[in-house]
């Protein structure tokens, strides 16, 4: 059922916008537009055509399952290359914790999240940080900042790289999310004095 939905999926032609480049090379396939250049490399199986102003994907060993999966998975990722390079993907980030903020500075994103150091990431090349609210304000303001780039995989990787650095705790919500995240929270334990 899975492959042949992925199959389906993989025979929609992708529509190329007027000011991408699609440059195939053996197996390689190169997308190219305003905001850069993104590259894959596709199975033997699957045969990339580009057609005018259409993407065309087949899939020479169609009736295999797994050939039908990669088949639709192929679609995808060129599809996401297209938009990449033309409208480009973001990911809203959040970080609550009283003290807690961010910057990027020098190509690195540092991180304040109640370690003893401030942690220091380096942004991947064609990956850009914009902060919108450097520092939280008590445990209910959190900081704001976008992640953005091309390419959705990369931005995807080091979106949960800097998540996993603080992942949000369940009880007061401290720490690092996606802003779309929902924290299921715990109460935490009550202390009562007994009388004797």
């Amino acid at each position: 059922m899975y492959g042949e939905l992925m199959s389906r999926i993989g025979k929609k032609p992708i529509e190329i916008p007027r000011d991408v480049k699609v440059e195939l090379n053996g197996q390689v396939v190169t997308v190219s537009g305003p905001l850069g250049s993104l590259q894959v490399s596709c199975p033997a199986e699957i045969k990339v055509k580009v057609d005018a102003d259409k993407i065309l994907i087949e899939n020479e060993q169609s009736q295999v399952r797994q050939s039908k999966q990669i088949h639709g998975t192929i679609r995808a990722i060129l599809a996401n290359m297209v938009h990449g390079v033309t409208k480009g993907f973001e990911k809203k980030m959040e970080v609550y914790g009283t003290g807690y903020n961010v910057k990027e500075q020098s190509g690195k994103l540092a991180l304040q999240v109640g370690f003893a150091n401030t942690v220091e990431l380096p942004i991947p090349k064609g990956i850009k940080v914009k902060v919108e609210v450097a520092a939280t304000k008590g445990n209910d303001v959190p900081a704001k900042f976008t992640i953005i780039g091309s390419d959705k995989a990369l931005l995807g990787k080091f979106a949960a790289e800097v998540r996993r650095i603080r992942p949000p705790e369940p009880y007061q919500g401290k720490g690092i999310r996606y802003a779309d995240e929902v924290v299921k929270r715990k109460v935490g334990k009550a202390f009562t004095s007994g009388t004797v």
